[in-house]
């Protein structure tokens, strides 16, 4: 009893900020829900499924959902790969280049998705960008005047090498405190029995990173599946007719720009479901390899 005793007050703040917010998405996601009940023109209506079986039917839904299931991939695995990179970079540096790498991937971190976003459409600008004068500097005359945001693949990518840039010091900073508590006899006794490099990485450290490997991998899909403020930025609110919409743009086109609010809270319900889904899953494939989380 005492330590739910000890517990009752951070229960009591996320039951405020997390389950009562949650509770009233899903009951928005019953009812039909827009701009005529929010003034009370008209009485508010329970709708039941309708909303979810509007969205189920919707074809843009299913396009939607595809492209917030490949981008937020991408994202997962670039930042999981350029932040465990530098994690194992960093230990071969001398201090004081490891405190300057530091230093500079924590500003990436700390500076705000929409200052990101505007930096990252200035470097990638058609007339004025750097990025399209230094290629066009080097030859590539293909790219005067390129616009990166015109086509959906184009316009993705860029998105996923700002979210990259913003994101991979999360992942460093974990990897690297991880790297550092394996036991160095452990490493040491590896090598001895004539394990060359890549094996002592790939048998002895990955397998003793699993669990910080799971605590990136998951807050890694959650930031990344509900991106919003970058998409929305730097594609104009998704891109032309709409082919950049992922799931949190889509719900807020729905539920503010069309009035539609039961529609927009069936979406996060569906989005929130399906975050639930991934890591529960996620996780249980680690517990079936034995790992102790």
């Amino acid at each position: 009893m005492e330590p739910w005793v000890y517990l009752a007050p951070a229960l009591a703040v996320l039951g405020a900020l997390l389950v009562y917010p949650l509770y009233q998405l899903v009951l928005v996601s019953f009812y039909d829900y827009r701009q005529p009940q929010v003034t009370g023109a008209e009485p508010l209506r329970f709708s039941g499924w309708e909303n979810y079986r509007t969205l189920l039917g919707d074809p843009q839904f299913w396009e939607v959902l595809g492209n917030t299931v490949v981008f937020a991939g991408a994202c997962v695995t670039g930042t999981i790969a350029v932040g465990g990179c530098l994690a194992v970079l960093a230990t071969r540096l001398s201090a004081w280049v490891r405190t300057l790498l530091f230093l500079v991937a924590l500003g990436a971190w700390a500076t705000p998705a929409v200052t990101g976003s505007a930096v990252w459409l200035f470097l990638f600008d058609p007339s004025l960008g750097p990025v399209n004068q230094a290629l066009v500097g080097l030859g590539l005359t293909g790219f005067e005047g390129h616009s990166w945001t015109y086509t959906k693949w184009s316009a993705f990518g860029l998105v996923l090498s700002q979210v990259v840039w913003c994101s991979f010091p999360f992942v460093m900073v974990t990897l690297y405190a991880g790297i550092r508590a394996i036991p160095g006899e452990v490493i040491e006794a590896a090598r001895l029995d004539g394990a060359s490099t890549g094996r002592v990485a790939l048998s002895v450290m990955l397998p003793m990173l699993r669990p910080a490997m799971a605590v990136v991998t998951i807050q890694s899909i959650i930031w990344d599946f509900k991106i919003f403020t970058q998409i929305y930025i730097m594609t104009g609110g998704g891109g032309i007719a709409g082919q950049n919409l992922v799931l949190n743009v889509y719900a807020y086109q729905q539920a503010f720009a069309s009035g539609q609010y039961g529609l927009g809270s069936a979406i996060g319900v569906v989005t929130t479901a399906l975050l639930l889904v991934i890591s529960l899953v996620y996780l249980r494939a680690l517990r079936r390899q034995g790992e102790v989380l």
